[in-house]
Formats: structure tokens, C-alpha cells, sequence
């Protein structure tokens, strides 16, 4: 867990594609880690987010925004469909 004020290292993509690049070799990510002052489990999440995404840099980072309707009249045309679809469903009362 990290403490207070704590600083990460950030390492620029040409670097981080130059390790993995070694990795895939076949280097182990203990010997890279070593070699080139890296975490090992940093040089496995770059290897698992490149196998994920075809790359590093490619992925969006951050939360998704959600947003699958182009604007506000489409979302209203489509929450009156479905209040008439509930009000056909509703059991008529005796």
C-alpha cells in the first residue's frame, strides 16, 4: 500500500517497450528487474496490458464515461417506449 506523499516512478514508452521487448525474448522479469531497476510485477502488468490491449499507450485510462446516447432527445424517445411498455404490463385492478 502506498504511504503518504508518496512518488512513483514513471518510465517514458520507449523504455518500457525496450524492457518488454527483452521480456518477450525470454529474460525473466526478476533478471529485467534487476538489470534495469524496475519492479517485476510492473514489467508483468506492462506484459499483461500490452497482451490486453495490443500495446502500452493505447488503452484509455480512468473511468469509462457511460455515455452510449448521442444527445437528450434520444435518450427521452426511448424512456417513453419504456413507460408505455410498463403501462401495458400493468394487471388491470377489478
Amino acid at each position: 500500500m502506498a504511504t503518504k506523499g508518496q512518488q512513483y516512478k514513471r518510465y517514458d514508452l520507449a523504455f518500457k517497450q525496450k524492457v518488454l521487448h527483452e521480456y518477450r525474448k525470454g529474460y525473466s522479469a526478476a533478471y529485467l528487474s534487476t538489470k534495469y531497476d524496475v519492479p517485476s510485477g510492473t514489467i508483468e502488468t506492462w506484459y499483461q496490458i500490452t497482451k490486453r490491449h495490443g500495446g502500452l499507450g493505447i488503452a484509455k485510462k480512468g473511468r469509462p464515461t457511460g455515455k452510449s446516447y448521442k444527445d437528450y432527445k434520444e435518450r427521452y424517445e426511448i424512456l417513453k417506449k419504456f413507460r408505455d411498455f410498463l403501462v401495458k404490463q400493468e394487471p388491470k385492478k377489478r
